[in-house]
């Protein structure tokens, strides 16, 4: 257990050891201004409807993780928390396959040590795995990311569990929001997790208009926060996800970063093929 491994070394060199983390300033630079670039300690949510490229998006966050620096990686560890029983390891080697430069059986493998996979079926169960993380977060200092795929597979269970009090609907997630917060700063994480829009605002139609014109093209303006206030108030940056309506191919998507405390955003088109997502160009 963690407090084992505590008592063999002291706080300073559990200090040192944790400090050493490499940066993510690289992670991903078409995601990213520079001086919006995650650090250690960091919250960032994916947000967008189903289809929209999010469990892509963090496929190609992993990869850029846990490729060797030789093959334009950062070489770190990366534990994947995986709720909707989605996690397709085959894309994952697919991908890497695509972007090393000699696609070897070893060289996957290589890559895939530094991968870790963790499945939730339940609010209960996520936070109980939460609190077991420690134990692995003290002794991995090359282990930099959590992915949290996603934060909201769990809502509307949590709001039947909860009957008619919403405190009781969000105990659970609250808790996990608390431990996640709690981990990510102890330990010097980037924490990316998902979240689903299942609610939007409503806008009004003209009678007889297209479809395209139902609401704004701006998919933050969407947005309708519904996950706990715990959970809101840690989120740093938070990206929107839409596919484009308009676009040639079906594979076609839009992002919009924004940066809560700065006030600052950046949009970008991106494709999904075979290697994974592929950037298009930033959209002023």
């Amino acid at each position: 257990m963690c407090s084992d491994f505590r008592r063999a070394e002291s706080g300073t060199e559990l200090l040192a050891r944790l400090e050493g983390r490499s940066s993510l300033k690289e992670i991903e630079p078409n995601l990213f201004a520079d001086e919006d670039s995650p650090v250690h300690g960091d919250i960032l949510e994916f947000h967008g409807a189903e289809g929209t490229g999010k469990t892509e998006m963090l496929y190609h966050l992993m990869a850029r993780c846990i490729l060797p620096k030789s093959e334009g990686g950062l070489g770190l560890e990366v534990l994947f928390i995986d709720t909707d029983y989605h996690f397709d390891m085959l894309r994952l080697v697919t991908i890497l396959e695509h972007r090393l430069s000699q696609s070897s059986e070893e060289m996957i493998k290589h890559c895939l040590r530094r991968f870790f996979l963790v499945y939730c079926n339940s609010s209960t169960q996520l936070l109980l795995t939460l609190h077991s993380l420690e134990a692995v977060l003290c002794s991995r200092p090359s282990l930099c990311v959590l992915l949290l795929d996603s934060l909201s597979a769990f809502y509307w269970t949590d709001r039947a569990n909860g009957g008619e009090s919403v405190s009781a609907q969000e105990s659970t997630l609250r808790k996990c929001a608390q431990r996640l917060e709690r981990l990510v700063r102890d330990y010097r994480l980037v924490l990316f997790a998902t979240t689903q829009s299942i609610m939007q605002k409503a806008w009004h139609t003209p009678e007889g208009a297209p479809s395209t014109c139902q609401r704004p093209g701006r998919p933050d303006l969407d947005y309708r926060p519904y996950l706990c206030k715990a959970w809101q108030q840690l989120v740093k940056q938070r990206v929107f996800f839409s596919k484009q309506e308009d676009a040639k191919s079906c594979r076609q998507f839009s992002l919009l970063s924004y940066h809560l405390k700065k006030n600052t955003s950046k949009q970008h088109l991106f494709v999904i093929g075979e290697s994974g997502v592929q950037f298009c160009g930033h959209v002023s």
